[in-house]
């Protein structure tokens, strides 16, 4: 009887380790189809995701949508695009998704919670895109910055810069702030400080600036508010007596496309023409110093 137990033994544990290793086998085939066809639906899906979003993105450009609204349409249909292609991917591993999204339904208070300042942003964005305090396409003075906006995002706002830099500013941010938009209006008043000696004719001064705005053809001669109220074209006093300058300050209105040029151009036409004039003087600071000698 002992020899038959011992014999037997052997067969027993031979035929547990073939059950064992049948059940690895069949396990490792079953995992491995799943993650071929994970990785068939990953691939097919990435391509399905930019297609719709290339037919969603024509189909916005055709209408006649705010750009920014369909900048922020874009980027929150591409992110809901891809929640579902990760749930397609996590159903084709054979995980129950159902059970997934219960469970990222409950880490949503403290997933919330963490990204709260996201969240700040995606409200700031729509906060942004339903009352419009800008637009793309305005150029707009914000949080210490000031350039074109050129997307409204689902996060952030994105700004090109005079130089060329593109700086990514944050919704909520932009919805809470003060924000300066050039845009708003066709028009712009362009500002000037002329500084002259103490003891130049002011009257001739003015008469002098007169003649470089006259000369400037593209400021304007009858501007006019939005309610189309007449406006003073020009203006022309003197606003500060400083310890070596008098102050005249000068303004006039000027169309928003040819503010910069025109203030620049200015720039150079009063120094210009100040400083041909014998009668008056740019004046800079200077010292007295007295030297006592002692008998």
């Amino acid at each position: 009887m002992h020899f038959i137990s011992l014999v037997e033994l052997p067969a027993v544990s031979v035929s547990r380790l073939d059950r064992l290793l049948d059940k690895l086998l069949d396990g490792s085939i079953m995992i491995g189809q799943r993650i071929l066809i994970a990785l068939v639906v990953f691939i097919i899906g990435r391509y399905v995701v930019k297609l719709l979003n290339r037919v969603f993105r024509h189909v916005l450009e055709r209408s006649t949508m705010d750009p920014g609204v369909q900048s922020f349409l874009r980027s929150l249909v591409n992110i809901v695009l891809l929640i579902v292609l990760i749930l397609s991917v996590v159903g084709a591993l054979g995980i129950n998704t159902t059970s997934l999204a219960a469970l990222l339904a409950s880490a949503g208070v403290a997933i919330g919670m963490a990204l709260s300042g996201n969240l700040q942003n995606v409200a700031g964005g729509i906060v942004i895109l339903l009352f419009k305090p800008y637009k793309v396409g305005d150029y707009i003075e914000a949080q210490g910055n000031e350039g074109t906006v050129k997307e409204i995002l689902l996060f952030h706002t994105i700004v090109m810069t005079n130089d060329l830099r593109t700086i990514y500013i944050p919704n909520g941010q932009m919805s809470t702030t003060v924000v300066i938009n050039q845009s708003r209006s066709e028009l712009r008043r362009a500002q000037w400080v002329v500084g002259i000696e103490y003891g130049n004719d002011i009257t001739h001064a003015k008469k002098v600036i007169q003649n470089c705005l006259d000369a400037e053809p593209r400021l304007l001669r009858e501007p006019t508010s939005e309610a189309g109220e007449p406006l003073a074209p020009f203006f022309i006093e003197v606003t500060n007596l400083n310890a070596s300058s008098v102050d005249i300050m000068v303004q006039a209105y000027v169309k928003r496309a040819d503010y910069l040029d025109v203030r620049f151009k200015m720039n150079e036409a009063l120094y210009a023409a100040i400083d041909a004039d014998p009668a008056l003087n740019i004046p800079f600071p200077t010292e007295t110093v007295h030297i006592v000698k002692d008998n």
